[in-house]
């Protein structure tokens, strides 16, 4: 199968970073497609910068029938784009922060996610009560670190997380630690030795769910609310969405 694992934000360094995290997980057989879209934001902190990042996610999405695309993974914390993803996309697709969230239930009492600028709090914290997680997160934490400083190598970008980490598993009680950034993926491992819970990169819990629903031989229903979109035209810019 051919997983098509989508950056949202254009730096391609990060897209590097996302596929590694994607095919160190995923299983024989399994091909991972790890993409930048054309157009778009080269990080995404805030709703304006989701809201346009979302039109290359779907540009991308668009192209995997063509490409032998079988499944996607949004690979931003955001889930920037998802419900409407879900609509055009013939094979599953799970949104990162969803991913992640749902796998924190099955292995923790609470969990909490650490993420980057405090200005991305609203945003998660809407996502975790939109995914019906409010009983399980025992907080949002949010740092002073942009999303470009995971790939400028800023020399705390790394101390800075674990601190936060530290603080939820103290102060809020957090038996397990979601890393809100797909640009985080690769601290899993020193943060696991170096906190002693578990650490969850939604990348990964992204390819392996899309995995699972493709084993299981399920895709989007299209019974309801993910229908495909109403035939109709659409002008200028976007003529060629088109459904």
């Amino acid at each position: 199968m051919k997983i098509k694992v989508i950056n949202p934000n254009t730096t391609l360094s990060m897209t590097r970073k996302i596929g590694e995290a994607a095919m160190a997980v995923a299983r024989p057989g399994t091909e991972i497609l790890a993409v930048s879209p054309a157009m778009g934001p080269v990080s995404i902190e805030g709703h304006y910068d989701e809201a346009i990042s979302a039109i290359g996610v779907l540009d991308e999405v668009r192209k995997g029938d063509s490409e032998g695309c079988a499944g996607y993974v949004i690979a931003c914390f955001d889930d920037p784009g998802l419900r409407a993803a879900r609509e055009i996309a013939k094979g599953p697709v799970v949104g990162i922060a969803e991913a992640a969230m749902r796998m924190a239930c099955f292995i923790s009492g609470g969990f909490s996610v650490v993420a980057t600028q405090h200005r991305s709090r609203i945003i998660l914290e809407h996502l975790v009560r939109s995914y019906g997680m409010d009983h399980a997160c025992r907080s949002v934490r949010t740092t002073e670190l942009a999303v470009l400083d995971l790939e400028s190598g800023r020399a705390d970008a790394y101390s800075i997380i674990l601190a936060e980490c530290r603080k939820a598993i103290a102060e809020d009680h957090a038996d397990c630690i979601v890393l809100g950034c797909a640009g985080m993926a690769d601290l899993v491992d020193p943060l696991v030795q170096e906190l002693g819970v578990p650490v969850i990169d939604g990348v990964a819990c992204g390819v392996k769910a899309v995995e699972s629903l493709l084993d299981l031989g399920l895709s989007t229903s299209r019974g309801g609310g993910y229908d495909f979109p109403v035939a109709k035209d659409y002008v200028g810019h976007f003529r060629d969405f088109s459904f």
